[in-house]
């Protein structure tokens, strides 16, 4: 999928925000710049966040919980953390009963860490734009695309 700016690149966040339920998790994997926190920011914004979402960078774990979006969600960038055994201490397996999951530099945790996530790559194009592919398991295909 083309995605020609940076309106496309959050209401395909916007879109996904209508098929997620709390326990999915969504990987945006990217180079820096390529649109992994503007397409978050649309699903934040579609799931009733006022304002701008900070990018995570950072704090590494950006929770939204409602009344501020309508489901729990950890907004996570993993961009600094250089060992796949940090992430226990975050305990993002176990916040995931009740929340959704959206991970930027998902390949910091290691293969195979999420098995059933929905995993969406982005690529800037050279003549402007991105390009979005994604891959999942059987459960996402009955929800995505949309």
């Amino acid at each position: 999928m083309i995605l020609p700016d940076l309106a496309a690149t959050e209401a395909v966040g916007a879109r996904l925000a209508a098929v997620v339920t709390a326990g999915d998790v969504i990987l945006l994997s990217g180079d820096l710049g390529a649109g992994k926190t503007s397409l978050a920011r649309g699903f934040l914004a579609a799931l009733g966040l006022a304002g701008e979402a900070p990018s995570p960078s950072f704090a590494i774990v950006q929770p939204y919980a409602p009344p501020e979006v309508r489901m729990p969600v950890l907004h996570v960038d993993l961009y600094r953390i250089d060992d796949p055994a940090e992430l226990e201490e975050l305990g993002l397996d176990e916040a995931r009963y009740d929340s959704v999951l959206l991970v930027e530099w998902p390949e910091r945790a290691g293969d195979g860490r999420w098995p059933d996530a929905l995993h969406l790559s982005l690529e800037a194009l050279p003549e402007g734009g991105r390009r979005l592919t994604w891959q999942g398991p059987a459960a996402w295909e009955r929800r995505w695309p949309t």
